[in-house]
């Protein structure tokens, strides 16, 4: 048997995402210590239940991260139908909350197959486009691999509308134009499809496909003012608490807005109010950074990549991951509309986590077969026939 040699991680991504996990941890517990009627009285509720997901999340990644570049191709379809058939069994028995039915009550376990969706289509998209192209002589993306490509995307997006779950959709087709763009794309296509996207986001205003409460966060952006104690209120609550932190911040456990639970779903979609109001700018700023890093060096991956898979892959889920972010702290400080997304690695939640550690360990794979760090044991076995066979030449 072949000795595998220590694993080449790329050790300044995985620092970063260790990083993000132990403060999101640490804004969850803040976020939740002080909540009696969350947690039923156990200020530990909740960050006890983050560090198993956490866990369990490492669990999955060092699994994504072990498994032979094949069968990560492979088992990429089944990840892809999996998705769909977790996103229509939503349809049919999923769980209503904040006006989305987004969720899978399982053995009292919430799954949120949506999150899952995001990484089984840019895995789709990417093993679509690599299929089609690998081995061709000239690699150019052309109306058949667009349209495959969008095919592949369409289907889980039609049933997240269906949901409706506007958040996810909005990071969906950020990540989906990023994937194409990657891909390689011509600029008409990227040009009708940005044209398109808003014909359609005008299409449901008009057309009342949006729920009123939708249509309400929308104009709450738009005039803060309009309803602060309706529509308006966890904007103007969230940028209180933001501007409460000042440059350090009022100190961890130490929140006025937070001890008080004025932000609604503060270990959530809000948690970065968390980080604003009790770590302050320097705080709020080095999270931000430690993002930064973590899509930085998925878009070198991606860089680096020695094929058309990887390269499309770890691309995609650089674009998820930058745009969750900034809509996510967007919508905390009032820049963007409150569409509840979770912050990624830091919002306290399973699906969220699951998806983002196991996107973590698909980069983590692809990064290390470019740079080949582990040797297969059928590289192993081929270099000991050719000596072999140099001794018996010899």
């Amino acid at each position: 048997m072949s000795r595998l040699r220590a694993p080449g991680l790329d050790w300044v991504l995985m620092l970063s995402v260790l990083g993000l996990l132990g403060v999101g941890s640490m804004l969850v517990w803040s976020a939740t210590a002080s909540r009696d009627l969350l947690t039923g009285g156990d200020p530990t509720a909740f960050v006890k239940k983050q560090l198993v997901n956490v866990a369990i999340a490492l669990v999955l990644m060092v699994m994504v991260l072990a498994t032979d570049h094949r069968w990560v191709r492979i088992l990429a379809p089944l990840v892809y139908l999996g998705s769909v058939i977790g996103l229509l069994l939503v349809l049919i028995m999923g769980t209503t909350v904040n006006g989305s039915r987004s969720w899978l009550m399982l053995g009292g376990l919430s799954i949120q197959p949506a999150e899952f969706a995001k990484l089984a289509v840019v895995i789709g998209m990417a093993l679509f486009v690599a299929e089609r192209l690998e081995g061709k002589w000239q690699r150019r993306v052309g109306t058949v691999e667009v349209v495959g490509m969008l095919a592949i995307a369409g289907l889980p997006a039609v049933l997240i509308l269906l949901q409706p779950d506007l958040g996810t959709m909005l990071v969906l087709t950020a990540t989906v134009f990023g994937v194409l763009a990657v891909a390689g794309a011509s600029r008409r296509w990227l040009g009708a499809l940005l044209v398109g996207g808003v014909l359609a986001a005008s299409l449901a205003v008009v057309g009342n496909v949006l729920k009123p409460y939708q249509i309400d966060r929308f104009m709450a952006f738009t005039n803060p003012g309009l309803d602060p104690r309706g529509a308006g209120y966890n904007v103007e609550q969230a940028r209180i608490a933001v501007g409460n932190g000042g440059l350090f911040g009022q100190g961890l456990f130490g929140g006025s807005q937070t001890r008080s639970g004025f932000v609604p779903e503060q270990h959530t979609d809000f948690i970065f109010t968390v980080a604003g109001e009790e770590l302050g700018l320097v705080g709020a700023g080095v999270l931000i950074a430690l993002l930064a890093v973590v899509i930085w060096r998925a878009l070198s991956i991606a860089r680096t990549s020695d094929d058309l898979f990887g390269r499309v892959a770890a691309a995609g889920i650089a674009c998820w991951f930058g745009f969750q972010a900034f809509q996510n702290i967007g919508m905390c400080l009032g820049i963007m509309p409150v569409t509840g997304v979770p912050l990624p690695f830091v919002s306290y939640g399973g699906s969220s986590m699951f998806a983002s550690m196991l996107a973590i360990g698909l980069l983590q794979n692809i990064h290390l077969r470019s740079t080949a760090s582990i040797p297969t044991r059928f590289a192993s076995s081929g270099r000991t026939q050719t000596r072999t066979l140099s001794r018996s030449m010899s």
